[in-house]
């Protein structure tokens, strides 16, 4: 498939590029965006960069390369993918965001996720997007209900790839469908 862009006021989504690779691994070094996730070395890095692109392949959409308009920074990723594991909730299309912190609570990671979701319902037929995320990140949980997202308790679960006992292994589940998204825009 060919690989869809979307622009913002400020930011451009788009695939990725080789030269995106360094940036993207500087934020592994980064213990506040590292957080509530695991460490990757370099073959990680490079393996999970490897996938993104294999998504957009597969599907012409995925974790868009965020780039600032004005500069053209990469500042991370903001976007869509299929979830890659087994849960009561999958098969789905996940909403997501990592940016370096030096450009946390500016914004952008609300702006590139509606754009997402506009993306989602209007250009690629979607029905439903779900994001998750562990219960102790209030910054992305902030983010799922600016752009409309509600939580799903009865959704919340276990991730399958986390062992038992990692303290990181619950998640919250969000969803937001179509009829929502378009109420949502309705009413701003």
């Amino acid at each position: 498939m060919t690989p869809i862009s979307l622009t913002t006021p400020r930011l451009l989504l788009r695939p990725w590029r080789d030269d995106d690779v360094e940036a993207f691994a500087a934020m592994f070094d980064d213990p506040a965006v590292m957080e509530f996730l695991r460490p990757a070395d370099r073959a990680t890095i490079e393996a999970i960069v490897g996938r993104v692109h294999a998504h957009f392949d597969r599907h012409g959409f995925g974790w868009w390369a965020a780039e600032l308009r004005k500069t053209g920074a990469f500042i991370g990723f903001i976007g869509l993918a299929t979830i890659p594991f087994e849960a009561h909730f999958t098969p789905a299309v996940e909403i997501g965001w990592r940016l370096a912190s030096a450009y946390w609570g500016q914004g952008y990671a609300t702006e590139g996720a509606r754009a997402s979701l506009e993306a989602a319902f209007t250009r690629l037929g979607l029905d439903d997007i779900v994001s998750i995320t562990v219960p102790a990140n209030a910054r992305s949980c902030r983010v799922m209900e600016r752009i409309g997202m509600t939580r799903d308790p009865n959704g919340d679960f276990d991730h399958p790839r986390l062992a038992e006992g990692d303290p990181l292994r619950r998640h919250l589940l969000y969803r937001i469908n179509r009829a929502q998204w378009q109420q949502g825009m309705a009413s701003r």
